[in-house]
């Protein structure tokens, strides 16, 4: 692991009033940088320009989360039911209950990663055999990481450990760290730290030696330059493949740092960048919310987010994200 310390006031069960507004931050971030850039997924900054300009706001006729937020309230749920307890047979038994042994019709929204998953557990196998596919090392697991984070505030180290919990069920080696990092930068975040802090707590749970920790670092450095200089230092060139962990942790990692912890530079310098922008922007959304808290959200982007539509994960329709922010976080008393 790496030797970076990071110390962080651990908040009391009666914090509720300081941590309930972060927690809505971070994930209503999540969920419209989800839906911000759903429509550019996969995009080249460039054909992006040519459409839109510079995107600043939702493009969508009807703006709706994907993947991102559906996997998020699932792994919400999880860590709602078994908190600190939760175990890998939990996670599996919850992927058998909520996704794969429910007939979900048409596979409409997830990753190879997701895929890979369901494919091995309906054939029997187990953990942590379910996550030998081809894509383990996907951003699949980082796009669910921020509850994580929100549940364990201010303890940067438990929320990397819960977050590779649940990821022994569908990710391995960077996959997992990816989720790690984002999962610590938001615990760091929902204590009031600041992006340095929160980019140090980040790097605080994963190997230094890992292609996420190299990456991580170069977009940070690059970020004063910032977006083109990020997805330089960062963005695998020739690659067919947009949904790398270490990539995609990289970019939301630089464009919080570019933006300086702010909500809407953040998300929209992740949107602007491309590659796989909906994640890149739920991430980048999630850091900054949690930071900024939900009092930054633009109200209008806030009010674009109603309960999820289940077009991923039948499973998960009717929730909130907020409703899963609300359920992490300590009632107030």
């Amino acid at each position: 692991m790496a030797s970076i310390a990071c110390d962080f006031p651990v908040p009391a069960p009666g914090d509720a009033a300081e941590l309930r507004p972060r927690a809505r931050g971070a994930l209503l971030g999540l969920a419209i940088g989800d839906a911000l850039g759903a429509p550019v997924e996969n995009m080249k900054p460039s054909e992006i320009r040519r459409r839109w300009g510079r995107i600043e706001g939702f493009v969508a006729e009807d703006p709706a989360g994907t993947d991102d937020t559906e996997y998020a309230i699932f792994s919400g749920l999880l860590l709602a039911r078994h908190g600190s307890a939760l175990t890998v047979a939990h996670a599996e038994k919850a992927w058998h209950r909520w996704i794969a042994d429910v007939d979900e019709g048409p596979f409409r929204g997830a990753g190879f990663s997701e895929r890979g998953t369901l494919e091995n557990l309906r054939r029997g196998l187990a953990a942590p055999v379910t996550a030998q596919h081809r894509h383990a090392w996907s951003d699949g697991l980082a796009m669910r990481a921020a509850p994580f984070g929100v549940f364990a505030a201010g303890d940067p180290a438990e929320a990397a450990r819960l977050v590779a919990i649940d990821g022994t069920v569908s990710h391995d080696g960077e996959g997992i760290y990816g989720a790690q990092a984002i999962a610590a930068g938001v615990a760091a975040a929902m204590v009031g730290e600041g992006p340095a802090a929160v980019i140090g707590a980040a790097l605080s749970v994963i190997p230094l030696d890992s292609w996420t920790s190299r990456s991580l670092r170069r977009a940070v450095v690059a970020a004063p330059g910032g977006d083109r200089a990020v997805r330089k230092a960062v963005v695998i060139g020739g690659y067919p493949w947009t949904d790398l962990a270490p990539e995609a942790v990289g970019l939301a990692f630089g464009a919080f740092a570019a933006a300086r912890g702010d909500f809407r530079e953040a998300v929209l310098t992740a949107v602007n960048m491309g590659r796989d922008a909906d994640t890149t922007a739920a991430l980048a959304g999630a850091l900054a919310g949690a930071h900024r808290t939900i009092t930054a959200i633009p109200p209008d982007w806030a009010r674009t987010i109603g309960p999820v539509r289940g077009t991923c994960l039948p499973s998960m329709a009717g929730y909130h994200v907020l409703d899963i922010a609300d359920l992490l976080t300590p009632e107030e008393t």
